[in-house]
């Protein structure tokens, strides 16, 4: 068995490992500054006593960034590869949530930059599993 990467799966890697990172650092600057993080995130808090979604937010994201570190450590592409489709749920509703909350246009095309990072992730791996099958 050849366990030599090939250039797409460095490339899948490095999607999903960017990915963890950027999650793993939102859900602690979630619980660090709530106030600054939904400012970020495009939906501002009126009161800092508010800041309960923020919490379970960052609960979330750290549940994601500790999931999908381990299915990246352990090599299970195919589950990334679905995980990363199904996650376009999330931006979709965030997104449309900023909208809504008014915030500045720059969130929003943020969190349909993510839908499009998570879509070409699931194709990269896709075609790594593909190719691995």
């Amino acid at each position: 068995m050849d366990n030599k990467k090939t250039k797409l799966e460095i490339l899948g890697i490095t999607l999903v490992l960017l990915m963890t990172v950027l999650q793993g650092f939102y859900g602690l600057f979630a619980y660090i500054d709530p106030v600054s993080f939904s400012n970020v995130r495009g939906t501002e808090l009126f009161s800092n006593l508010d800041s309960d979604w923020v919490n379970i937010y960052g609960s979330r994201t750290l549940f994601i960034t500790l999931t999908f570190s381990f299915l990246l450590y352990a090599r299970h592409y195919s589950i990334i590869m679905w995980c990363a489709l199904f996650a376009t749920v999330m931006p979709i509703t965030d997104g449309f949530l900023a909208y809504q909350a008014e915030a500045p246009i720059k969130v929003v095309f943020k969190h349909i930059a993510t839908i499009l990072y998570l879509i070409i992730t699931f194709f990269v791996l896709k075609t790594v599993v593909n190719k691995k099958a």
